[in-house]
């Protein structure tokens, strides 16, 4: 596979010197090298030709799509080899938020998101449904899922809160009346980029989810990941507060940060537990 990395970038980056690739990992979907430190490629993992081809040339249209709307950097396709599932692009500066264990301001963070949401929020939906699918299920497929997710976390859920948790599940929330618009689908912090050492948002990655959806789901994931105080953030960043908008993306971080607790404990995450922990604290209070 190195040598394929190594014609592949020879070929559609010739100025390019090759002095390293190396094998950065291999998830379910994909298979990554870095080239020099800066430049990823990627290689889907789908069997079928025909498939894979499609599938990575429809995440680089995205992606290039995205770079022309969006106020943060994102990654911006350098190259794709639709019959290789191949996609390539330079490594954006900085470290995923979840990873930074040193006090950032929150709020200054979330309010450069806010910004970038505006934009998203603001494509038209009608060029953007060519790109993604719509992902807007009911609220009682969110609560279904969130259910099963507290079915095996409670005995880790501290006491104090398992009966707002309880409560909470019990009663699904009237929502409607709202417009979907194109949403990066998964606005967690560990898909948020920052500088370390000044919190500057330095990028936005992973937009395998984005979708047309309800917009207030990716307010809800940054109330999940960095509380009320942030929301209120993110929302001046964004300009307009919409009826009703608070209230979804607290359903929907409340919902949430169920899943993300189940997925820390299946897989060992620790961060994902530390981070689902301190959410219960505003989401569910005692």
């Amino acid at each position: 596979m190195e040598r394929l990395v190594r014609r592949l970038v020879a070929a559609h980056m010739p100025a390019h010197s090759i002095d390293s690739v190396v094998l950065l990992g291999e998830g379910v979907d994909n298979v990554t090298y870095e080239v020099n430190g800066e430049l990823i490629v990627r290689f889907r993992k789908e069997p079928d030709p025909a498939r894979r081809a499609t599938a990575v040339m429809a995440e680089a249209h995205l992606l290039w799509a995205v770079a022309d709307i969006s106020p943060v950097a994102v990654p911006v396709p350098l190259f794709a080899v639709a019959e290789e599932g191949c996609l390539a692009y330079f490594t954006l500066p900085g470290v995923p938020l979840l990873e930074v264990s040193a006090p950032v301001h929150r709020e200054s963070i979330a309010r450069r998101l806010g910004e970038f949401l505006a934009a998203l929020h603001a494509a038209p939906v009608e060029r953007m449904a060519e790109l993604v699918e719509v992902d807007d299920p009911p609220p009682a497929d969110w609560l279904r899922e969130a259910t099963e997710a507290y079915a095996g976390v409670r005995p880790t859920v501290p006491a104090a809160h398992r009966r707002s948790v309880e409560a909470f599940l019990a009663v699904p929330p009237p929502i409607d009346g709202y417009a979907a618009a194109f949403s990066h689908n998964d606005l967690g912090i560990e898909h948020v980029l920052v500088d370390a050492a000044t919190g500057a948002v330095t990028g936005v990655v992973d937009w395998s989810d984005a979708a047309i959806a309800d917009p207030a789901s990716d307010f809800g994931l940054l109330l999940r990941d960095l509380g009320p105080d942030a929301l209120d953030a993110a929302l001046g960043g964004y300009g307009s507060d919409p009826a009703g908008f608070r209230e979804r993306a607290a359903f929907y971080a409340r919902c949430t940060v169920l899943e993300d607790l189940a997925y820390g404990l299946d897989n060992s995450r620790d961060a994902y537990v530390d981070k689902s922990l301190a959410g219960l604290e505003w989401l569910f209070p005692a």
